[in-house]
């Protein structure tokens, strides 16, 4: 192998191991704004078993009952509680502080 071979093939490994940095990098970004799931949080099987039943419903018509029946019992957030949003103007009328 000649010097140049492998000073290219140290630059194609240094290059793919910048790559997969990056697009680790990335998939924890997408992770922290709740996108997907990748290393830090780990799906609930909740969250997969609804999964499994839309690809199930896509499979085989007759499972999109069950499907239905699922998204339709899980509670909303209104349901459990949740204080309600506040409308634009009280919003607006709020004082804003301001720092110096």
């Amino acid at each position: 192998m000649t010097l140049l071979a492998a000073q290219r093939l140290v630059l194609v490994a240094v290059g793919v191991a910048v790559a997969l940095w990056l697009v680790d990098r990335a998939l924890l970004w997408l992770e922290a704004r709740g996108r997907i799931y990748y290393r830090r949080k780990k799906a609930s099987s909740g969250t997969l078993s609804a999964a499994f039943l839309s690809v199930q419903a896509a499979l085989e018509p007759g499972a999109r009952h069950a499907a239905e029946e699922r998204r339709a019992s899980r509670p909303e957030a209104e349901e459990e509680g949740d204080p309600p949003e506040p409308d634009d103007e009280v919003r607006r009328s709020e004082p804003r502080l301001r720092l110096r």
